[in-house]
C-alpha cells in the first residue's frame, strides 16, 4: 500500500464501522471497463463489452457507476458503446487508472459503515488468486491513490479477495475453507487469526465455512459463485441434481452445511435452491459458470445467464428472493470464459 494512504493502529469494528449488506442502498458500482486480450482473447471481447453495457444501462437510472478506464482511447470507446446503448448520464463518473483487468471484485475497495452514518473501507492484499498470475499483480495497488476512494481507510496486511466472503449486513460472514484456508493465501495465519481479522475487519460476530467452490473456479473457491445471503435470512446456494456432474457432491455437501448452521439468533436459514447451468467447457476444462454470481443492485439484481434452459429457472427463483427490484439477465457465456461473470466484476459502495 502506498504511503500516501495513512494506516489506523485499530480495526474498524472497534470503531464502529461493519461492511453492509448487498441488498442496502448504494452510493454507487465500481466497474473497470474490459479490455484485457489475454483473459478474452479470439474475438470475445466485443461480446464482453456488450454486456458491460447492459450492466451500466441497467445501474445508471438508480445509483453512481465509477468506471474505471485504461486511457483516453478505451474511455472514447467505452462511451461510445455506452452512446449505442442509451446509456451515457451524468451519474457516469469515469477515471483514467492503469488497472490489468476487470476483477475489480477482488482488488477494488471493500466497503464499510459507520454507526454515525460515515464510510469507509479496508484495503486487503491482493496476490490474483494464489499468486497465479504474475501480470496481474499491479491491480493490487490502483487504490492506493487517495484522490480515487478519498474515505478512511483501514489497511490489513492480509490477502482477501471481495468474491471470498459474503455478508448479510447483521453480522454473519460467509466463506470457504478452499480459498482463505489455502496455502497459496495466508500460509502463516491459523483458522482462528484469519476469523479474528474478518471479525475486526467487516464487524461481523460469526464466520461461517463451507467446503469448496464449483468445477473450474481458478479463485480456489470463492463464495460468490456457491452461496449468496438475501434479505430475511434467506441464503441462495448453487446445487447441481445430475449425480454425475462434477459439482453435484462437492455442492450437496456444501448445502448439508448450510443446512446445519444457524444465524445469530440460533435460527436456521432460509435455504433455496440455484440451480447449475449445463458445464461450460473451454478447451475440454470446465468454467464456473454459476448463477449464484449474481449482484443486487438498488433497484435491479442482475444475473448471468448462459444461453441455458436453466435460465428462466434461475430468472423466476431471483425474482421471488428480491420482488422489489427488476431482475435483469444478462448474456454471459463469453464472460465467463474470463473465469468469472457479474458479481466477480462489480463493487458496491454503499450511500
Amino acid at each position: 500500500m502506498s504511503a500516501d494512504r495513512p494506516t489506523h493502529p485499530q480495526g474498524p469494528a472497534a470503531l464502529g464501522y461493519a461492511m453492509p449488506a448487498e441488498w442496502d442502498p448504494h452510493e454507487a458500482t465500481w466497474l473497470t471497463w474490459p479490455a484485457n486480450l489475454i483473459t478474452w482473447p479470439d474475438g470475445r471481447l466485443e461480446a464482453v463489452e456488450r454486456a458491460y453495457a447492459k450492466v451500466i444501462e441497467s445501474l445508471l437510472p438508480h445509483e453512481k457507476v465509477r468506471l474505471i478506464v485504461r486511457s483516453p482511447e478505451e474511455r472514447e470507446k467505452a462511451e461510445k458503446t455506452l452512446k449505442s446503448a442509451g446509456s451515457l448520464t451524468r451519474n457516469l463518473i469515469v477515471y483514467e487508472k492503469p488497472a490489468v483487468d476487470s476483477w475489480i471484485r477482488d482488488y477494488g475497495p471493500i466497503y464499510l459503515k459507520g454507526r454515525d452514518g460515515s464510510k469507509a473501507w479496508c484495503k486487503w492484499r491482493f496476490n490474483a488468486w494464489g499468486g497465479k498470475y504474475e501480470d496481474l499483480f499491479p491491480d493490487n495497488d490502483l487504490f492506493a491513490d487517495p484522490s480515487l476512494v478519498p474515505e478512511r481507510c483501514f489497511v490489513k496486511d492480509m490477502v482477501l479477495e471481495g468474491g471470498s466472503i459474503e455478508v448479510d449486513g447483521a453480522g454473519t460472514c460467509l466463506t470457504t475453507e478452499q480459498c482463505l484456508l489455502n496455502p497459496n493465501r495466508n500460509p502463516a495465519m491459523t483458522k482462528q487469526e484469519i476469523e479474528t481479522a474478518l471479525r475486526d475487519y467487516l464487524g461481523v460476530s460469526q464466520v461461517l465455512w463451507l467446503k469448496e467452490g464449483v468445477a473450474g473456479d481458478d479463485t480456489d473457491g470463492h463464495i460468490d459463485d456457491i452461496a449468496r445471503f438475501c434479505p430475511g435470512g434467506v441464503i441462495a446456494a448453487a446445487y447441481e441434481k445430475n449425480e454425475n456432474d462434477p459439482n453435484h457432491e462437492v455442492l450437496k455437501h456444501n448445502w448439508n452445511l448450510l443446512e446445519e448452521m444457524r444465524n445469530l439468533k440460533g435460527e436456521k436459514w432460509d435455504l433455496v435452491r440455484l440451480p447449475m447451468p449445463a458445464p461450460i467447457l473451454a478447451e475440454g476444462e470446465p468454467l464456473p459458470a454459476s448463477y449464484a454470481n449474481f449482484y443486487i443492485a438498488n433497484k435491479t439484481v442482475l444475473l448471468p445467464v448462459f444461453e441455458d434452459p436453466k435460465d428462466l429457472e434461475a430468472l423466476t427463483i431471483l425474482k421471488d428472493l428480491f420482488p422489489g427490484r427488476t431482475v435483469v439477465p444478462v448474456a454471459c457465456r463469453e464472460v465467463v470464459y474470463g473465469m468469472g461473470t457479474l458479481h466477480c466484476l462489480s463493487q458496491q459502495e454503499p450511500r
